[in-house]
């Protein structure tokens, strides 16, 4: 089953794609992390309203991820980094330099210290894997230590989780990261916005994401209006 994520420049407003690539900059930097999660046309759209908003994106995809991508939405994601990356800059049509993919052991990449770290961190979908092990500290892949280094920092930390039923160590996890200061946004939709399909869903949960990030867009009507 393939979904259908739109044209986010007709949804978010149109990005500023008529500047020449060097004296292009970026609004903002933000590090977006795909684990083995379903839910992977959360992740997608998330991307791609980001490139149309004229932000930089580092992204990071686990092995499990790319599993996922082919199963849910029937895409495969080239194995390489720089392969991966032309695939994702032709696909959400990026500016020369916005969209950057690294590996999971590129321990060089800007993420991985706070000496450079982007502005905000968001794991869509996080695996409860992923939110167990940044939790304890641990960073054996670059997504971990990218999520370490944003706590660390004070930056944002936003943790799309899906899974159901949550355990209690789940919980635990979660808690101990929320207080720690991580933002936990559960892949949960709303539905009284009355959604006519998956991608109305989709948009549901990713405009959440965008209004923490402060990031504007127009996905969803809001709550009065």
């Amino acid at each position: 089953m393939r979904y259908a994520l739109g044209t986010p420049a007709e949804r978010i407003g149109a990005a500023q794609t008529d500047m020449p690539a060097q004296s292009q900059s970026w609004s903002k930097s933000i590090t977006v992390a795909l684990t083995g999660a379903s839910g992977a046309a959360y992740g997608l759209r998330l991307i791609e309203c980001l490139i149309a908003s004229d932000i930089r994106v580092y992204l990071l995809i686990s092995q499990a991820a790319q599993i996922v991508l082919k199963m849910e939405l029937g895409i495969e994601v080239p194995s390489q980094p720089s392969e991966a990356e032309r695939f994702f800059n032709a696909r959400f049509n990026a500016q020369p330099g916005q969209l950057r993919v690294f590996g999971r052991q590129q321990w060089m990449a800007p993420v991985a210290s706070g000496s450079n770290p982007a502005e905000a961190m968001v794991i869509c979908p996080c695996t409860t894997g992923t939110l167990g092990r940044i939790a304890a500290g641990l960073s054996s892949t670059l997504i971990e230590r990218a999520a370490d280094v944003a706590l660390k920092e004070r930056r944002a930390l936003i943790l799309v989780v899906r899974e159901t039923p949550f355990s209690t160590i789940h919980l635990e996890n979660m808690l101990r990261l929320a207080q720690a200061g991580a933002v936990i946004m559960p892949a949960n939709p709303g539905f009284y916005g009355n959604p006519t399909g998956i991608d109305d869903l989709v948009d549901f949960m990713v405009a959440r994401i965008l209004d923490h990030l402060k990031i504007p867009h127009s996905l969803t009507q809001r709550w009065g209006e």
